[in-house]
């Protein structure tokens, strides 16, 4: 799971002077139908994740722990065949190297653990919804305040939607339908990947991006190894239930929601402007939405609809004020 216009900007921050081969050839329709399969796969996540709940018990930590370990194992040969690491490269500070791939590997560990708690503690729809409402709302702010970058007045807008769906999915509902708790993991979630996102900009900015591929492993093993004594403490094996239905869930989450998700995702951005890739992204909480209801037996109130509409509106208003400014000269 990731979120609609950060990674999209975050992968293009990162694609720029570093490696674009993955899109380079590609065509634009090829680029939809790869960010379309991603936005779909990684709206089952949740749903996954909350099966392997029903049939195991599994926590938050250990399912991301696995996650992070399985992805990385499954994206280490494309990683060492890919043709650009026999490309000379030039040489990066040691030190923000260190920062960027350890600092992103830690905010997506809280980003993935928090998003599963979430999950179990106020189902799929809603954690989905608010983690996706969240974080381009705090990356956006993040942006402002830490890189001096500029969001405009259709910004401030989008932001201020954005926290008015999110006001109406929270608020607009009785007692027990949205769980504080898990609202609280949720916006604790897109907090850690809005660190990630930012510190991806930040290094980028400064010439020390790393290539996709790159940046995805070893955060999946630095996320594998902070996760670690955590999943330990919790319970790293399940103790009972249907073990070998959970042990397949994790295959089908590592295989396809990340190890071919996440590659086929930034083929795709390097080939599309970031607001298309956000609008197609958008699949993923659609996507999430409807396996709640249809096969997890969630329900969808009133308030919830409203409240995704105006915050999924608000997204790609986002995506679209950012897109505008990109494509504007700064001025000092």
């Amino acid at each position: 799971m990731k979120t609609s216009q950060d990674l999209a900007l975050t992968a293009d921050a990162l694609g720029r002077g570093g490696d674009r081969s993955l899109g380079g050839s590609l065509s634009v329709r090829r680029g939809f139908a790869f960010l379309a399969f991603a936005g779909i796969a990684w709206g089952t996540t949740g749903a996954a994740v909350e099966v392997i709940y029903r049939t195991s018990d599994l926590g938050p930590m250990a399912i991301s722990f696995w996650r992070f370990l399985a992805g990385a194992v499954l994206l280490l040969p494309a990683w060492t065949l890919r043709p650009s690491r026999r490309k000379p490269r030039a040489p990066q500070p040691a030190g923000r190297r260190i920062l960027l791939l350890v600092g992103t590997g830690a905010g997506l560990a809280v980003f993935q653990t928090a998003y599963f708690a979430a999950v179990r503690d106020t189902g799929l729809a809603v954690g989905t919804i608010v983690t996706l409402g969240a974080a381009p709302v705090f990356a956006a702010a993040g942006g402002r305040l830490f890189l001096g970058e500029r969001i405009g007045r259709a910004g401030v807008l989008a932001v201020s939607a954005a926290l008015a769906g999110l006001t109406v999915l929270v608020l607009g509902n009785q007692p027990g339908v949205v769980h504080p708790k898990g609202v609280a993991m949720a916006l604790l979630s897109a907090a850690g990947y809005a660190v990630s996102n930012l510190l991806g900009r930040w290094t980028g900015r400064h010439g020390t991006g790393e290539d996709a591929f790159t940046l995805t492993l070893f955060s999946f093993l630095i996320g594998a190894a902070v996760m670690l004594p955590l999943a330990v403490h919790k319970g790293l094996l399940p103790q009972g239930g249907n073990l070998a239905e959970a042990a397949l869930w994790m295959l089908y989450i590592a295989a396809i929601t990340t190890a071919l998700a996440y590659p086929l995702y930034f083929a795709g951005v390097a080939v599309l402007r970031a607001a298309t890739a956000s609008v197609l992204i958008l699949l993923e909480p659609v996507s999430a939405a409807v396996l709640a209801v249809l096969f997890l037996d969630e329900q969808l109130t009133v308030a919830t609809v409203a409240g995704t509409v105006i915050l999924l509106g608000a997204i790609a208003a986002i995506a679209l004020a950012e897109s505008r400014l990109q494509a504007k000269p700064e001025i000092p």
